[in-house]
């Protein structure tokens, strides 16, 4: 009986089973939903309920729920394309060769490149932390890419300023499949951990300065976080800045993130890790172009003093040489310097001190050339020789005595006679970086700059801007002269314009800071070259140095005296060494 009952038991439960699998086949092949053949119903957004817009809230892109938020799609699609050929091409460019159109192309690699090299840069310290802590041999990297999934920018803010840089806010989400591999080594053991589903949520703000005139027209890329890290996800609904980094470890198959403190560990690690590095107003920067390349800003200055020069061949049949030096720095446009005339001194001593502007230490050099004077035809060249500003050590007076040579390529002959020999004291005084915020990285406090005036020698750096509104009676060609201390330069002119750009920068050696001196900015119209009106005043301004001194740097835009609507902008710097 019982036999009998088991096999009715297991025959039923067969039976059973069968038309349970027949009937939802059917079921599912020949009955569907009423609402499956029907369009989809489209609302407003205020004819939902609270609970329905808390569920789609996430869903809605950034630029629908932030006016000044601008739509990007063309950028996705771009994304969508490219990314898969820029995981075989980014670690194969190298910045040096990108220029042109290819650069622009290129563009996405080198800032996946970047990404990269950024994460490894965030282990690196922990892991070195960690090995001899817990008897670990080594730890390294595998393999590091960033899958075949594009991030998509859900929106982008830009912002205006009125200096030279691009501001940009991108509103980033990013689901992607990684293929990222940590080897572990120890007690002879080896070990691979897998990350796995990244998940970042960011709205990082990226800079881009100093805006060049060399392609692709900035030196710079800085990107850096506004706020924190977020642990929780949810936040990214309501606040479009507040970032979030989510993933899963892998080891021999097994979910790591399950043990438990473990992932809490990790999110702490990440948001520490990321704030001390990223949080503003600390950045990443990624350079684009040579520091000499992109920018045209001193650095620094020279100071030579000519002291004297030692038994100089005479050039004249009759009677003795009338010598005198002549400076000029290379990759300088401007004209030469020269001491004075020494009449008849074969053995003359000048101890005359001579300024210069450098923005290129590595490279640049100072051409020293002794020359004959001549009253009347060609003076004639005495000899000559170089001073290189990588020999020199910062802020440290030197004094050469230097062999006259006919040429510097020591290729002829008679270069081997004795040409006389001149002293010199250079001295290389680069500018200090005054760093007006300080931020302490383990506090996070901010330290004001001491207050106070600098002290010592410096350069005024003056950059002329734009002219905004400029109307002359009969034309309008402007041009600007700066008149500071008796020293007086000028821009070039800019034919028949109201609103002229001019961007150039000059600079002006002071003694002593400029702290109760004045410049005065002129703006004139130059004349055509046909007509009967000559040149006119478009207006004024004389502006105070005090600020500049104290402040280090101004960014300012005028009004001109003597002008109905007239505007100039101006950008000055005290830098000092």
């Amino acid at each position: 009986m019982g036999f009998l009952n088991t096999v009715l038991s297991f025959s039923g439960f067969g039976v059973g089973l069968t038309a349970g699998i027949v009937a939802g086949y059917y079921l599912f092949i020949y009955f569907q939903p009423s609402d499956v053949d029907q369009d989809p119903k489209i609302r407003a957004l205020v004819e939902h309920d609270t609970q329905s817009l808390e569920r789609i809230f996430p869903e809605i892109p950034l630029w629908v729920k932030s006016p000044d938020y601008e739509r990007i799609d063309w950028l996705n699609k771009f994304l969508v394309v490219m990314w898969p050929y820029l995981d075989k091409v980014c670690f194969d460019i190298k910045l040096s060769i990108c220029s042109g159109f290819h650069y622009l192309i290129l563009m996405p690699s080198i800032l996946y490149k970047a990404i990269c090299k950024t994460a490894k840069q965030i282990a690196d310290p922990i892991i070195a932390e960690n090995t001899v802590k817990y008897k670990i041999d080594s730890v390294e990297f595998g393999k590091f890419t960033l899958g075949s999934l594009p991030p998509t920018f859900q929106g982008i803010k830009v912002y205006t300023t009125d200096e030279k840089e691009i501001i940009i806010e991108p509103s980033l989400k990013w689901a992607g499949n990684p293929n990222v591999t940590i080897v572990v080594k120890a007690y002879g053991l080896k070990l691979s951990i897998q990350v796995v589903d990244l998940q970042i949520f960011a709205s990082p703000r990226i800079t881009l300065k100093p805006l060049v005139s060399s392609f692709p027209c900035f030196a710079n890329i800085f990107v850096s976080l506004m706020e924190k890290v977020s642990e929780i996800q949810i936040t990214l609904y309501f606040e479009a800045s507040s970032p979030h980094v989510d993933f899963g470890l892998k080891l021999v198959g097994a979910d790591l993130m399950a043990v438990p403190g473990l992932y809490r560990f990790v999110q702490e690690t990440i948001k520490k890790q990321v704030a001390i590095m990223y949080l503003w107003p600390r950045h990443l920067e990624v350079p684009i172009l040579d520091a000499s390349t992109a920018s045209n800003k001193p650095v620094g200055m020279l100071h030579v003093k000519i002291i004297s020069a030692q038994k100089l061949r005479k050039k004249d049949l009759f009677g003795k040489s009338d010598p005198y030096v002549k400076l000029k720095l290379s990759d300088d446009k401007l004209p030469s310097k020269k001491t004075t005339v020494k009449k008849s001194n074969l053995n003359p001593e000048w101890n005359e001190e001579f300024n210069f502007v450098i923005r290129d230490p590595e490279n640049q050099q100072l051409n020293l050339a002794v020359y004959d004077w001549e009253q009347v035809g060609k003076h004639e060249k005495m000899g000559m020789n170089v001073i290189r500003l990588n020999e020199l050590n910062p802020d440290q007076p030197k004094i050469l005595t230097l062999d006259l040579m006919k040429n510097l390529d020591n290729i002829d002959a008679q270069d081997d006679k004795f040409r006389g020999q001149i002293v010199v004291e250079a001295t290389y005084k680069p500018f200090k970086e005054d760093k007006l915020l300080e931020v302490d990285s383990e506090k996070d406090t901010a330290v004001n700059a001491p207050n106070g005036t600098p002290s010592g020698s410096g350069l005024l750096v003056v950059t002329i801007h734009e002219g905004q509104d400029l109307e002359g009676k009969h034309h309008t060609n402007p041009y600007v002269c700066l008149t500071f201390k008796g020293e007086v330069k000028k821009t070039k002119h800019i034919k028949k314009s109201r609103d002229p750009r001019w961007e150039e920068v000059h600079q002006f050696v002071c003694e002593e800071p400029p702290i109760n001196d004045k410049i005065q900015v002129e703006v004139y119209s130059k004349a055509p070259s046909i007509g009967i009106h000559s040149k006119e005043n478009l207006g004024y301004v004389i502006i105070s140095l005090a600020d500049v001194v104290n402040n280090r740097r101004t960014n300012e835009i005028y009004h001109l005296i003597d002008s109905k609507n007239g505007r100039i902008q101006i950008e000055m710097e005290w830098v000092t060494s």
